[in-house]
């Protein structure tokens, strides 16, 4: 055993903290994930990867994964695939252009996949939501999401 105790004349060294490295609620930090949620909603037209959402806020991206999950309750892939439907419903709701190209502004490759996903998401295609009169909505104005 090694003997720590100081000697005259050396200064005591001070007590290790870590109270900054750790985080007791494990949590993504808010300015983090509005900086990562900003640029999802700048970038949904492109192809997000994980790699790439978590460099935006300079982590690992299975930290990254954990942390945003923990935060939204969701992962970041279908926090992305949300917030694309978010934006087509917005769309379909005030535009009369194509499906398709609403399909292609909010991200999705073929108008499809973006049929499929929109109504796992919302129980209804694309077409039946834009005929609704008015679309689904809240109480708070929001379109439904189910």
């Amino acid at each position: 055993m090694v003997d720590v105790t100081p000697t005259s004349g050396m200064p005591q060294s001070l007590p290790v903290t870590t109270a900054v490295a750790e985080r007791t609620d494990g949590d993504l930090p808010a300015c983090r994930l509005r900086r990562v949620t900003a640029y999802i909603d700048e970038n949904l037209r492109r192809e997000l990867r994980l790699a790439e959402l978590s460099a935006v806020v300079h982590m690992s991206p299975y930290h990254f994964a954990r942390l945003f999950k923990r935060s939204t309750g969701v992962s970041p892939h279908r926090f992305v695939v949300r917030r694309r439907i978010d934006e087509a419903r917005a769309l379909l709701a005030t535009q009369t252009v194509a499906i398709a190209e609403i399909a292609w502004s909010v991200g999705f490759r073929t108008p499809s996949h973006f049929t499929t996903t929109f109504r796992r998401i919302t129980g209804m295609t694309p077409t039946e939501y834009r005929r609704a009169e008015p679309p689904p909505v809240l109480e708070s104005g929001q379109p439904l999401l189910e």
